[in-house]
């Protein structure tokens, strides 16, 4: 008995020195593939449409990370109601580093806007990094009486209803950054929208509305000709892009903030080390001066984050603008 005893123990041993061996030459192999990322072209997906305030940045960010790292970042634009199709071919690509997605303010607000959305951004997203920030900003025709958002809030107030605010489709950044300042400056207008900034824009100079909400880069030309005035920005503090515009909150509306963003994230399950070393590599490129100053061009600051920091302000906004819609009374779709 004792012999057989011996036996099973020096079995069991072995087995146990097997098992460890089978772990660290996976580990080992683990690293070693993600030591070599990336050997060949990786896919960011990106849930809007050429040329707009998330695709310029992307393929900044892309074209930086390629030259970086000797490997080519292949932008697709795969634009579709509430990011849904990006979002889908990410979360359901392999975990290996060679599927990425662009994540921003939008997929906050698509659980909001949507009753039956198909994934869980706060649980099939492996967030990465931040990418950018950028704000909003209201704008008025440069003939209009209006020299101030403190100036529009008081005329609401003395006429509840009467003036027009433009912005892009019901759910979007815009439109609930308009619903977010009738509710915290307790005040009336009617919100206009359009499909396109365009034609918000050029509404705006026929006098067809008497102020837009949109990003810079939407306005930048008509205001820089002198057809279109910025009112205020949407930060909490002043842009350093836009020094000389107020903000919301120092008009009369305490921490009134709508800030945009975007960053990075990977399919659900992509392992710790290879969000690490695309989180280095993001970082990396963000920090080039020549992407810094090609972002600040189109209002934009670059940003890189922890990939938890991410997560939280994803969470925070889906929580900030749920309250926005039910005050809003809009449906969900």
């Amino acid at each position: 008995m004792a012999s057989r005893s011996i036996h099973e123990a020096a079995l069991t041993r072995r087995s146990a020195i097997k098992a460890a061996l089978a772990t660290a030459t996976l580990i080992a192999a683990s690293k070693s593939v993600w030591a070599k990322w990336p050997d060949r072209p990786v896919r960011l997906v990106l849930p809007y449409g050429p040329g707009g305030v998330a695709d310029v940045p992307a393929r900044i960010l892309a074209e930086k990370l390629s030259e970086n790292l000797g490997s080519r970042f292949v932008v697709e634009n795969m634009p579709g109601p509430g990011g849904i199709n990006a979002a889908r071919a990410v979360i359901s690509a392999a975990p290996d580093g060679y599927t990425l997605g662009f994540v921003s303010n939008g997929n906050a607000i698509a659980p909001v806007m949507f009753a039956h959305l198909p994934y869980d951004p706060t649980t099939q997203f492996t967030m990465v990094s931040q990418v950018g920030v950028f704000t909003l900003a209201f704008a008025a025709n440069a003939q209009s009486k209006f020299k101030s958002i403190a100036d529009v809030i008081a005329e609401a107030k003395a006429n509840p209803g009467k003036i027009n605010i433009g912005s892009v489709a019901v759910g979007s950044t815009q439109n609930f950054g308009a619903e977010l300042l009738k509710s915290m400056a307790n005040i009336e207008f009617q919100i206009i929208t359009f499909k396109t900034s365009p034609e918000v824009a050029l509404a705006l100079l026929r006098n067809d509305i008497d102020v837009m909400i949109d990003f810079p880069v939407a306005m930048d030309a008509k205001v820089n000709d002198g057809s279109l005035r910025y009112l205020a920005t949407t930060s909490l503090e002043r842009s350093p892009f836009f020094p000389n515009v107020p903000t919301v909150n120092e008009s009369g509306v305490p921490n009134y903030e709508v800030s945009s963003w975007n960053g990075v994230f990977a399919p659900p399950g992509t392992p710790k080390d290879i969000v690490d070393t695309i989180n280095r590599a993001v970082r990396e490129a963000l920090s080039a001066p020549d992407v810094v100053s090609r972002f600040e061009k189109v209002g934009i600051a670059a940003q890189p984050s922890a990939p938890e920091d991410v997560m939280k302000r994803l969470k925070a906004d889906i929580q900030k603008w749920d309250a926005v819609r039910e005050k809003a009374g809009i449906a969900k779709k």
